[in-house]
């Protein structure tokens, strides 16, 4: 199955994503997510100068070879931009051989290891009492799993929580980084009110997340982590920046609070400490940002032998083609855990139509060959690109601090 063609597809129905797309001599075509959020177009760079010109008149069926080739043959590994760029070739060499063998891709993985994939919704308000109105109403819908992030007294802008009532979350917004404030110590005294709130109106039996996007120190991270212990969280997400992953060791000394890291990792080499110490429960790198299926199963696996699980990172800055392919994974991998989940608007669906099915708090995978996941070219040249930009922090003084 030699490669003819190999070309980026940008669109931007509701926000950015980038899809690329190859087709075989044959006429089988298979496509991956290479979206980067906030930074699209060095992707596409990637992708168009340094990545596509070498797939041409290579064996589609050799993926193994084809990811250590753009791995291992490149100087300069690793890295966001690159992996992501990896990740896309790898995710639409996988769809290409499942639909070549007439199979859903979790079939070429192994199989089935569940019947449904149990995913969480993010819940969230301006203040504890708007949180929990949301939390109803995802319960009343069927998810036995709920993020929970709240409004904190004296920060006007937080993460997670749309800016009014009704919106969306979405925090590129802007074409230029939008500063926002934060407080450590108003974070820490009011979070914990949030849990208690919760389990006091919905028991304990629902499951209980919470990211704390990267923002405090390690010892304010093992306090967060204490002070949570009543009220069981499933896990306490990117609890600290992990670039010195020895602070998960402390982190995790002082509590037994469930921790989940990694939505920023692109290696196993991120991992590796971590995992081989015990210091998490849950690994978050999405496949597209970890360079595809073939890099992130081996993460996995190696996650496995120190019984720790997946949660991939899955919000709405990642296509359907990601999610489509992360639902094959998480049918397939034995020690899957959860996986995140942001519905799509109605365009992103509309130019992703897609064959798996969510019910009852469930992702439900599909059985068309390949990942079950396509693209509407027509539909999405409709939708150009537009740039937006994440935000950053500041604290209140204006030392710059981790968004």
């Amino acid at each position: 199955m030699k490669i003819r063609d190999a070309y980026v597809i940008v669109t931007a129905p509701g926000r950015n994503f980038v899809t690329l797309k190859i087709v075989t001599a044959s006429g089988i075509y298979g496509i991956g997510d290479a979206t980067l959020n906030g930074r699209e177009q060095a992707v596409v760079a990637y992708l168009e100068e340094h990545v596509i010109p070498t797939l041409i008149g290579r064996d589609a069926s050799r993926i193994e070879d084809t990811w250590h080739y753009l791995y291992r043959g490149a100087y300069w590994r690793r890295g966001p931009v690159t992996m992501s760029a990896i990740a896309a070739v790898d995710m639409a060499l996988w769809d290409i051989k499942a639909k070549a063998a007439g199979m859903p891709l979790y079939q070429l993985l192994g199989g089935k290891s569940r019947e449904r994939v149990m995913a969480y919704a993010h819940c969230t308000g301006r203040d504890i009492e708007a949180c929990l109105a949301e939390v109803a109403r995802h319960v009343e819908v069927g998810y036995q799993a709920v993020r929970v992030q709240a409004g904190i007294p004296g920060i006007p802008t937080i993460y997670g929580v749309a800016k009014r009532e009704g919106e969306r979350y979405e925090p590129a917004d802007a074409e230029l980084p939008a500063e926002h404030v934060w407080s450590s110590e108003k974070y820490l005294n009011q979070v914990p009110k949030l849990f208690a709130a919760v389990r006091e109106r919905f028991g304990d039996d629902l499951h209980v997340l919470h990211d704390v996007h990267h923002r405090l120190t390690p010892i304010e991270a093992a306090r967060l982590g204490k002070a949570v212990e009543p009220y069981h969280l499933f896990w306490l997400e990117d609890c600290v920046p992990a670039e010195n992953q020895q602070s998960l060791k402390l982190v995790r000394e002082h509590t037994t609070t469930p921790l989940a890291i990694g939505e920023v990792f692109n290696s196993i080499h991120d991992y590796r400490e971590l995992i081989e110490n015990q210091w998490i429960d849950y690994i978050r790198t999405p496949l597209t940002h970890g360079g595809g299926i073939t890099h992130v199963r081996r993460i996995a696996d190696l996650a496995a032998l120190y019984h720790i699980r997946t949660g991939f990172h899955g919000p709405t800055d990642l296509s359907p083609v990601c999610l489509g392919a992360a639902i094959h994974f998480d049918t397939w991998v034995p020690n899957f855990g959860i996986q995140e989940h942001m519905p799509h608007d109605v365009a992103t669906d509309q130019v992703f139509p897609h064959d798996y099915v969510f019910k009852d708090g469930h992702f439900l995978v599909g059985e068309t060959p390949g990942h079950g996941v396509d693209i509407d070219e027509t539909l999405a040249s409709r939708y150009p690109y537009k740039r937006a930009s994440l935000p950053v922090n500041r604290l209140e003084d204006g030392t710059l601090w981790h968004w």
